[in-house]
């Protein structure tokens, strides 16, 4: 680049950042990043070289090492590796450097390296695990076979060690069956397909098979062969293909499993029936539990052994939760969920002391079922003792902390993505009252999405006033106020969609502290008579609070004044809430814990949370989690109400 050019490409890089918030060198840093993503190595040294110290100075030598990375000496790489320890630029180039030694075959090294890593991916750990298989050691084997029947989307240095196992006959066709059924349970079903090249010859299907199985699966059964129960391969398609079919209509796939279901084994047809449950189950089918029985007492998968608790509890069948709970894995029946429910149970059958045996076990944890267990246990929801104030002196210490202050940096170049990396990697093996001083810096810089990450990491010393920020107080709590609602309910749905942080957006286009998607605010803006409102501001607060809590007030007002189905609607529509709804009264934990949406389930759970703490920190007083998630009325009891988007 001639010095000309790269003056007016400085200039143009200085324009980008506000001035209020720039420092020296931060335009050579962006045109160091710029000429490494363009593959310019002659930018990159020039921008490097008028780059002076600066915070970022790690990455630039991350960038320049990596474009010579297939050319540059162990010495080089172990130099930059050393010189730049504890930066998360260490942390990518070690993982990218490993993936050079597995090429080469260099598996010592593999090993050494991996485990200097302080945060290793999944690809990384699955390297040193090849490094080990290597040495043919058997205990690597072992935690190989672990992730046979959970690692169901493998990048490519787990699918080689997983296929060790094939090679060692470490999982044989009943294995590869099994994982394909999981794939299938999971919505995977292209990785299935690769997952069929591990079967014997005899049970290997044709593409063409596969193709009409997974695409047209209805018209697979439709087509069946007269031979087609003779052979493993045709009954595992058949169930297989019933599967598919119960993803889509699960009444359909029945019908189709009771023509064929007396040439299926016991184990083909009771996974097949699991299905059909589980999808029922999704739908909120009373159907659900009577398919479920017909599968026996098969082992499930956990998908579908969490919708068959979910199914009972919608039945209020008591007697199911407790068995299905009973019979889930270990590992998945300790979750904070299971536990409660089960407590519930107990307590339905009379049983309270094992039932309150199980609500002390998640009774304090700051979430939803904890909240609930305290309930149960007659103990009010409430806030631990606040740590003692962060000295200066443990904010000085957080100010300096070069990883820190890399995050910082890129936060004021608005590079979030990286920062937050950075962050987070910093925050390896600090203590709480470290912690809590890097929450603080969050804090100041208004950088509140890491104040509230980093608070909620502590382990015994706790703020809940940087866990449950409440910034803006000045716009948010009049704009609830004039839409009448509760400002602990619409912090507590903040908290959970934008972190407050004012010009988030989502990966499907919401915006906003309240994350509202471009058709909602302009239908919004259109409602309420909001005169010169265009797209463009959407992230200025004032406006975005006006319209994310009108919208609040709309979807309240149409969905019977509930909290608990307005905030579900709030995440995937008043629609959707409303079909979630039963046919008699549901208790409101039982709707939220019964949502099809995984995202949304959370989210509700944890809105509803949320708000029991905001309004603790307002009000001075517990609030019952119970109350405010009270009963859930029967679908269409509310009458007729306008269509919202």
């Amino acid at each position: 680049m001639k010095p000309r050019q790269f003056r007016l490409a400085l200039a143009f890089a200085a324009a980008i950042i506000s001035p209020a918030f720039a420092a020296p060198g931060d335009a050579q840093f962006l045109l160091a990043r710029d000429a490494f993503r363009a593959g310019d190595p002659q930018r990159l040294e020039k921008a490097a070289a008028s780059l002076g110290e600066h915070e970022l100075y790690p990455y630039v030598e991350y960038f320049r090492l990596r474009m010579r990375l297939e050319q540059a000496d162990d010495a080089t790489i172990q130099s930059f590796l050393n010189r730049f320890e504890g930066s998360y630029a260490t942390e990518k180039m070690r993982g990218e450097w490993l993936q050079w030694l597995a090429k080469k075959e260099r598996w010592s090294e593999v090993e050494a390296e991996s485990a200097k890593l302080k945060a290793p991916e999944q690809d990384a750990q699955c390297l040193a695990l090849q490094a080990r298989l290597a040495k043919r050691e058997a205990a690597a084997l072992d935690e190989v076979q672990r992730l046979w029947l959970s690692l169901l989307d493998p990048p490519e240095p787990c699918r080689l060690a997983l296929e060790t196992l094939i090679w060692e006959k470490r999982v044989l066709a009943n294995d590869v069956w099994e994982r394909i059924r999981r794939q299938f349970e999971a919505n995977k079903a292209s990785w299935a397909r690769q997952t069929m090249a591990y079967l014997p010859l005899s049970q290997t299907p044709e593409e063409k098979q596969v193709a009409m199985l997974i695409d047209k699966p209805a018209f697979y059964l439709a087509k069946l062969p007269a031979n087609w129960a003779a052979t493993r391969l045709g009954r595992e398609m058949a169930a297989l293909a019933v599967q598919r079919v119960a993803a889509s209509d699960p009444a359909a796939a029945a019908e189709a499993l009771e023509r064929i279901a007396g040439k299926l084994q016991d184990s083909e047809r009771q996974w097949a029936w699991s299905q059909i449950g589980m999808h029922a189950a999704k739908r909120h089918l009373p159907e659900a539990l009577e398919w479920y029985g017909k599968a026996g007492k098969a082992g499930f998968g956990d998908e579908a052994a969490q919708w068959k608790v979910r199914a009972a509890l919608r039945a209020q069948d008591w007697a199911t939760v407790r068995h299905a709970i009973e019979a889930m894995p270990v590992a998945l029946a300790a979750k904070p969920e299971w536990i409660y429910w089960l407590g519930r149970a107990y307590r339905s059958g009379g049983r309270l002391s094992d039932a309150n045996e199980l609500y002390a076990r998640i009774a304090g944890q700051p979430n939803f079922y904890g909240n609930l267990a305290d309930e149960e246990l007659g103990r009010k929801i409430a806030k631990p003792a606040k740590a003692a104030a962060i000295s200066d002196e443990e904010k000085s210490r957080a100010e300096s902390h070069p990883g820190l202050q890399r995050a910082l940096a890129f936060f004021r170049l608005d590079m979030r993505t990286e920062a937050v990396r950075e962050w987070n990697y910093s925050l390896r093996g600090m203590s709480d009252r470290e912690l809590l001083a890097a929450s603080e810096l969050a804090r100041r810089q208004q950088i509140y999405d890491r104040a509230i990450n980093t608070a909620d990491r502590t382990q015994n010393e706790h703020d809940y006033g940087l866990r449950y920020l409440a910034p803006f107080g000045d716009q948010v709590r009049p704009a609830a106020k004039n839409q009448a609602l509760d400002d602990a309910w619409v912090y507590g749905l903040m908290r959970q969609e934008s972190r407050f942080i004012t010009n988030a957006k989502s990966s499907v286009g919401a915006s906003g502290l309240m994350q509202l998607m471009p058709a909602t605010a302009r239908w919004v803006a259109k409602k309420i008579g909001l005169k010169d409102y265009h797209h463009g501001r959407v992230n200025e607060t004032e406006v975005n609070l006006l319209l994310g809590t009108s919208y609040m007030r709309m979807v309240l007002e149409s969905l019977d004044n509930h909290p608990v189905l307005a905030s579900a609607a709030y995440n995937a529509g008043p629609g959707r809430a409303r079909k979630w709804q039963a046919n008699q009264p549901l208790e409101g934990a039982i709707y939220a814990e019964t949502i099809p949406f995984n995202e949304t389930r959370d989210y509700v759970k944890k809105v509803m949370s949320n708000a029991v703490y905001y309004s603790l920190q307002f009000n001075g007083e517990p609030e019952s989690l119970k109350a405010r998630l009270g009963t859930v009325a029967p679908r269409g009891s509310g009458g007729r109400v306008e269509e919202l988007p």
